[in-house]
């Protein structure tokens, strides 16, 4: 059975900052975007290294803002 992966794809412009989704990566691959701030003054959060991603959508279910949608790919 080949390993699930993910597209993670966030609204920026939204993002607060909170670091939810921070906490509940298994795979530690989110982190807040230092170098960025949206329009609302946040470092937004982000995806280090995609590749990593498992696709177990626990930053999407935990996210206050519904910033964060997550695609599954075989």
């Amino acid at each position: 059975m080949p390993k699930r992966k993910g597209l993670v794809t966030f609204r920026e412009n939204r993002c607060k900052g909170c670091g939810l989704c921070i906490d509940v990566c298994p795979v530690k691959i989110v982190a807040l975007n230092r170098g960025t701030t949206n329009e609302r003054g946040y470092n937004p959060a982000s995806i280090e290294e995609m590749d990593k991603c498992i696709a177990c959508t626990n930053c999407a279910l935990i996210c206050p803002d519904l910033v964060i949608t997550v695609e599954t790919k075989e």
